[in-house]
């Protein structure tokens, strides 16, 4: 749930607080960090206060670590009395630009107005449901745009629908109160107290212990550990700019692989690139490991494609072709980008040195653990026991208030969250009503129509129709957004064409996950792992176009065999 304004925050959080190994403030999507020079091998890891502040999908921060403020009359004090001499005035920085940005504002409301006003509305379609429809499409391309941050956006949106009428308030609100909104604003609070209390990071570090002893298996090591704590991390920006990113940059400093320069291929752009493309297939894998998995299943059950037992029934689909392709990730870049040290005899025992000093495991992380495995448990035996996930989740969440791992100021600092509760709720809630007025209805039958001009049975228009919904992503820099914009569509495009609608629904939503690697802005990890210094940008597009390739073979071969054996077409 993530985007490419993601290196924003990164500069501002490097700027703010920073160690040997949290992110540089050169750090962004075009101005690489610098070469940093030789120095004495580092811990494995940076302490958790160092890790930079994520931003969320679009526009809204993740996490927020507050920078410690220096007591203005001391520094001044210190100044005069160092330097004998008045310290130099401070400039002050220009203040940021206020209100939307004026073309990419005019061109989402001109999408809006050419669509009510000048386009002529199908005799099979309401007044209401076209001017719903035209408020639709300016609010999606604003969320591409981005005229204003997403949020602000999708109020204006939502705003728009109420006063020309075409929604009454409580229709207009009535996604705020959607289960799977509220699952997802938990989760980010889970996510925050694995950062909070390292766990994630000493998972990792042990995995690093375990396997670090080749280049190989230390990439291997990242991978596993990424899928186990995916389902109770659910974001895939917050694993990587949180636990993932500071942990490859000390290794790779400690063999003298530096970022922004020729070094970096020795161990650091092998480690960054096969830990970016194995990220998808990790949040593929579980149902709760990224955000937008939840946003499709709903939008589906919009549609009247009802997944029972979800967790387990997206586990069980996704286990065979994600597996498959999280261990083909390291070995295939290991082959066609291969790192130049092949052997990291020191990581294993750096590791131990780090668990060392780390300490034994905190009452803290034991709280975690214990809440984590009580949340899993629940969603997954959650239809056995009447135990909706949402509810598992405010029960986990709870605990961890409780108990002090979490305090309230910690959810309130949750930018994201909130904002995710707002626009989510509005997509979710515009998509609701263009099913419940027809318009989903009318577009599935034109499409259903030029499917059979053509001739085409349902796998063939199955195939088409995926890789289309994929190839389109190197347009978008946000999965959510993505989903947001044409999930709808391309499920009612399925099911016109007679695809099986359980197929179709799960497919779209493990392939919103596999586009996350294909370029430097198609995710918010992605702008994450790219800004860590590592990686060139041709090499992102050429080795995600690669991966792609081997993912698209993986589940469309190994995936739909699995997938009628399971019976789910």
């Amino acid at each position: 749930m993530e985007s490419l304004a993601l290196h924003c925050s990164f500069a501002a959080a490097a700027a703010t607080t920073t160690t040997p190994f949290s992110l540089s403030p050169g750090i962004s999507l075009h101005f690489r960090s610098t070469p940093i020079p030789k120095s004495p091998p580092p811990s494995i890891f940076p302490p958790s206060s160092s890790f930079p502040a994520l931003r969320s999908p679009l526009n809204s921060l993740l996490f927020s670590p507050l920078p410690k403020r220096r007591n203005p009359l001391l520094f001044l004090t210190r100044a005069t009395s160092q330097n004998g001499k008045d310290p130099p005035p401070q400039t002050t920085p220009p203040p940021p630009p206020q209100g939307a940005k004026l073309l990419p504002f005019l061109i989402s409301i001109s999408i809006g107005l050419i669509v009510r006003f000048l386009i002529p509305i199908p005799v099979e379609v309401t007044l209401q449901a076209w001017q719903l429809f035209a408020i639709f499409l300016s609010t999606i391309t604003g969320l591409v745009l981005s005229p204003l941050p997403v949020g602000a956006w999708a109020f204006l949106g939502l705003t728009t629908s109420i006063v020309t009428g075409t929604l009454p308030f409580t229709t207009a609100f009535g996604a705020f109160t959607n289960e799977v909104i509220w699952l997802i604003v938990i989760s980010f609070f889970f996510a925050r107290g694995f950062v909070k209390t390292g766990l994630g990071d000493r998972i990792a570090t042990y995995f690093v212990k375990w396997l670090g002893k080749s280049t190989l298996g230390l990439s291997y090591g990242l991978t596993l550990s990424e899928a186990l704590i995916a389902p109770a991390m659910p974001s895939t920006t917050a694993r990587a700019g949180g636990v993932f990113v500071p942990i490859i940059k000390s290794l790779s400093l400690s063999a003298g692989s530096r970022p922004g320069d020729p070094s970096s291929r020795k161990l650091g752009s092998y480690l960054v690139q096969s830990q970016f493309q194995a990220s998808t297939n990790s949040s593929a894998l579980f149902l709760t490991a990224s955000a937008q998995n939840l946003l499709c299943l709903k939008l589906a059950e919009e549609l009247g494609i009802i997944i029972l037992n979800p967790w387990v029934s997206w586990f069980k689909a996704a286990s065979l072709p994600a597996l498959v392709s999280l261990l083909l990730t390291p070995l295939i870049l290991y082959k066609f980008y291969p790192p130049e040290i092949k052997d990291t005899p020191d990581a294993p025992a750096m590791a131990a040195k780090k668990l060392e000093q780390m300490g034994p495991v905190t009452k803290n992380e034991w709280i975690m653990v214990g809440t984590m495995l009580l949340a899993v448990t629940l969603w997954v035996c959650g239809d056995t026991l009447g135990i909706p996930s949402v509810v598992a989740a405010m029960i986990g969440l709870s605990m961890l208030l409780l108990l002090g791992v979490l305090d309230w100021d910690d959810c309130l600092s949750e930018k994201s969250a909130w904002d995710t509760l707002a626009w989510f709720a509005v997509l979710v809630g515009m998509a609701g009503q263009l099913t419940n007025l027809g318009i989903v209805s009318w577009m599935s039958g034109c499409v259903a129509k030029s499917l059979q001009s053509l001739s085409l049975s349902w796998p063939v228009a199955f195939v088409v129709l995926q890789a289309s919904y994929f190839l389109i992503h190197y347009l978008f820099a946000s999965q959510t957004g993505h989903v947001g914009a044409l999930y709808s569509a391309f499920l009612a495009m399925h099911l016109a064409a007679g695809v099986p609608g359980v197929l179709a629904a799960m497919a779209l939503a493990y392939n919103t996950n596999l586009f996350g690697s294909i370029t430097h802005y198609s995710s918010g990890q992605a702008a994450v792992y790219y800004g860590a210094g590592y990686i060139e940008l041709p090499d992102v597009f050429k080795m995600g176009f690669v991966m792609a390739i081997v993912n698209a073979i993986v589940w469309g071969g190994v995936g739909t065999l699995w997938w009628k054996f399971l019976g789910i077409y």
